[in-house]
């Protein structure tokens, strides 16, 4: 079976936008290739966390990921800290990455616009004139700058042919770089270039509640997997809406959209269809609408709750599928690495 590998940072709990835009497919996946999915809490020291917070935050991915259904025995489950296989790598693929490159990634100069606060307006030279400025040389960290080298070398470490991801499609142009330059370096045929992918027709983005945009943990505007009924409920109704069409069959708006959007994904076509018919109509009524559609996110959502919530509660279980995760991932980057340490000049392990 072909590899697919997918890591995701511990920043909290899993959304109703991670389950349809990434878990949902990982449980076929699972049945379909042979699938690595990782908990990376090495780019999480990006952000410098409190310790404590580092291990909750496994804890709690990994609870999730179980709860959702993601099955330890088909998929291999892991914590990127476990397989310190992968930081060898990351130090041979930096001696092959320029600084420039790494330095010119959208995705780099965003987060150091955050670290050093400078507004996105201006020349694009404000980012590298005010990393090399005396009294901010320590404000941006070189882990930052590659962080696309760890995500390559988290990649391809274990062969991987396939990589689900959504937007991050520069990151993934990265890793495939480097694959290619590690090959063309050493002239050997090594590390197969990784291809985005999703499975079914299109990739579903859940909107969020706040009338624009997707569903985020920093937007603010999530439903998450362990809220309860109660949490759910406040949520949306407190979502963005109008006064309603004045004509009918008229164009819904962003806002309006996105809640017909989150209703086509969570509720039943009856009752999708019941509501869309009273907004064409022109009688459509908002509070009722989000009254039946928090009933069916939290008809959604609450199983997967209890069995979170009995997860967690398990350490024992969940040091056991860390364990097994991590010998797993273990052989198979070894493996990666031992070959590659050859074709350096290396002695292999």
């Amino acid at each position: 079976m072909e590899t697919v590998v997918s890591g995701i940072r511990p920043t909290g709990n899993l959304h109703l936008g991670n389950y349809f835009g990434a878990v949902k497919s990982f449980l076929r996946m699972q049945d379909e290739y042979n699938c690595f999915f990782f908990i990376a809490d090495w780019h999480s020291l990006t952000t410098h966390p409190h310790p404590d917070n580092i291990r909750n935050s496994v804890k709690t991915i990994l609870s999730e990921y179980l709860a959702c259904g993601i099955d330890p025995e088909k998929a291999t489950i892991y914590i990127q800290s476990d397989v310190p296989e992968v930081v060898e790598l990351y130090l041979y693929l930096n001696m092959n990455a320029g600084i420039g490159e790494l330095m010119r990634t959208a995705s780099f100069k965003d987060k150091a616009r955050q670290q050093l606060h400078i507004s996105r307006e201006g020349c694009e030279g404000d980012v590298e004139k005010e990393i090399f400025n005396e009294g901010n040389k320590h404000s941006v960290s070189a882990g930052l700058l590659t962080y696309p080298t760890l995500m390559a070398a988290d990649i391809i470490i274990h062969k991987a042919l396939k990589v689900p991801v959504g937007k991050d499609q520069e990151n993934m142009e990265m890793a495939r770089r480097f694959a290619r330059r590690f090959n063309s370096t050493y002239g050997v045929d090594f590390f197969p270039e990784p291809a985005s992918f999703h499975l079914g027709d299109k990739s579903v983005k859940v909107p969020g509640l706040d009338g624009s945009g997707k569903m985020g943990k920093s937007e603010g505007n999530a439903i998450y997997l362990i809220d309860d009924e109660k949490t759910i409920k406040k949520k949306v109704m407190k979502a963005v809406s109008d006064a309603g069409p004045t004509e009918p069959n008229s164009v819904k708006p962003e806002p309006i959209a996105n809640l017909f959007t989150m209703m086509e994904i969570v509720s039943e076509k009856e009752t999708y269809d019941f509501f869309n018919e009273k907004y064409n109509n022109c009688e459509i009524r908002y509070g009722d609408m989000k009254k039946q559609l928090a009933e069916d996110i939290n008809k959604f959502c609450a199983p997967i709750r209890e069995r979170i919530l009995d997860m967690a509660a398990n350490t024992e279980y969940l040091d056991k599928v860390a364990r097994m995760g991590a010998e797993k991932a273990r052989e198979s980057a070894s493996k990666t690495l031992n070959e590659v340490r050859q074709i350096i000049g290396f002695r292999p392990y």
